[in-house]
């Protein structure tokens, strides 16, 4: 099927009532027919509902269309985007083993792999997206994932998907993209060699800043590049808090089945079934908003590039961006969604800019359906002294645009308002 059809229709057949909407069944538990019953689902000899922060019959339909939107293998739902980034690098590493991150990532991200991992024994290490001999030369045993982002918030640098890809397989070493920005609707990191995908769905696939939500998917046929590998024993041994389960033995889907056994279990950052079901409600229009979005931030784009007072414009959508190439190859139809950033002079003008726009929100989200303006380094990459901001692709003077679902003549005109002459 398509992606329009799977995002209106995979992963619920109607229940007994025969509801066109799928339904939020919002209860925490569920009742088993009996004692041997409730046993059998203990012991995961029958496979089927225990408790809602393992799973949800709402929770259930949203996770199995995002996975055929994605054409992954299976997913798994989590409260946040913050929350899944965590789950993949919790499912993989231990103390002592390390984490490659690309400098061009999220700050939160950012924040977590060098700050908070750093607590739990586990080392975050940096590299650039576009220079990959810095990336394969911090590759060691202990090394356990490579994550990047498909379209990076907010420098909007892309990387080469196949190219580090290529690079994690000659090491045996898992490989997660983010693909919030991107979304399903636009590129499928999946088919082109990452191992695991991951999402904040409280951005583009809610699409209204309704409801926090997070996911991660797993690629078909990951249990082969898991399976044996010494980087992943914890896999191939017997868990002791689960009955000996091995999780690369069992048949299913291993990334996101030990996320929801032993991360969900444990951390309890279980999505509610209300979010779930609002979130499916947005994937019901997903590609047909991304293309909206992407064909406003063009205009957008294109009027910015031309402004005398910036003195960048980060859009890969734009021909003239040296990540043409790369929005050709990997984002449909070189759609390259709705956000952008572009620079100023100074972080005072910057400022002054967003201060003085009216159509425009400020706010830190993206992906609305309303406009967003953001001025990263003193809000979501505060964080970050000046030489990790310039690493990062995020200069002071870098104002960042998620471009929503207005007409774009008036964001346009907007920002013409706030930059002056």
């Amino acid at each position: 099927m398509k992606d329009q059809t799977i995002a209106t229709h995979a992963g619920y057949e109607f229940d007994s009532q025969r509801t066109m909407a799928v339904p939020i069944y919002q209860s925490t538990a569920y009742a088993f027919e009996d004692t041997a019953q409730a046993a059998r689902r203990f012991e995961l000899k029958e496979l089927g509902n225990i408790y809602t922060r393992l799973t949800n019959p709402t929770t259930e339909v949203f996770e199995k269309r995002f996975a055929a939107l994605e054409r992954g293998a299976a997913a798994i739902a989590t409260a946040s985007g913050a929350s899944a980034v965590f789950y993949a690098f919790a499912n993989v590493a231990e103390a002592g083993d390390n984490i490659l991150v690309a400098k061009q990532a999220y700050g939160g991200t950012l924040t977590l792999a060098e700050h908070t991992l750093k607590r739990f024994g586990i080392e975050g290490r940096f590299f650039d997206v576009k220079d990959l001999e810095e990336l394969e030369a911090q590759i060691d045993d202990r090394t356990k994932m490579i994550f990047f982002e498909v379209i990076p918030n907010p420098s909007v640098v892309m990387g080469d998907i196949e190219a580090i890809a290529a690079i994690a397989d000659r090491h045996e070493v898992l490989l997660c993209a983010d693909n919030t920005v991107a979304t399903a609707a636009l590129a499928k990191p999946l088919l082109h060699g990452a191992d695991i995908v991951v999402h904040s769905t409280s951005k583009y696939t809610g699409g209204q800043g309704t409801a926090l939500g997070g996911i991660l998917v797993e690629r078909e046929g990951l249990v082969e590049k898991i399976a044996g590998n010494p980087r992943y024993a914890h896999f191939n041994e017997p868990d002791a808090s689960y009955h000996g389960l091995i999780y690369s033995q069992t048949g299913l889907p291993p990334f996101t089945l030990r996320a929801r056994l032993a991360l969900l279990r444990d951390f309890g950052a279980a999505p509610s079934p209300h979010n779930s079901w609002l979130l499916i409600q947005g994937l019901e229009t997903l590609p047909v908003r991304m293309a909206a979005h992407s064909n406003n931030a063009l205009a957008v784009a294109e009027y910015l590039e031309k402004h005398p007072k910036v003195q960048r414009v980060n859009y890969p959508g734009l021909p003239s961006s040296p990540d043409h190439a790369l929005a050709q190859k990997y984002l449909k139809e070189g759609m390259a969604s709705g956000l952008m950033s572009f620079e100023v002079a100074t972080r005072e003008e910057a400022q002054q800019i967003a201060d003085r726009v009216e159509l425009f929100s400020i706010v830190t989200n993206i992906g609305d359906s309303k406009s967003i303006i953001t001025h990263p380094a003193s809000t979501t990459h505060q964080q970050l002294s000046p030489e990790e901001l310039e690493a990062a692709g995020v200069p002071e003077g870098l104002i960042r645009l998620s471009i929503g679902l207005e007409d774009p003549e008036d964001l346009i005109a907007d920002l013409a308002q706030a930059l002056g002459s």
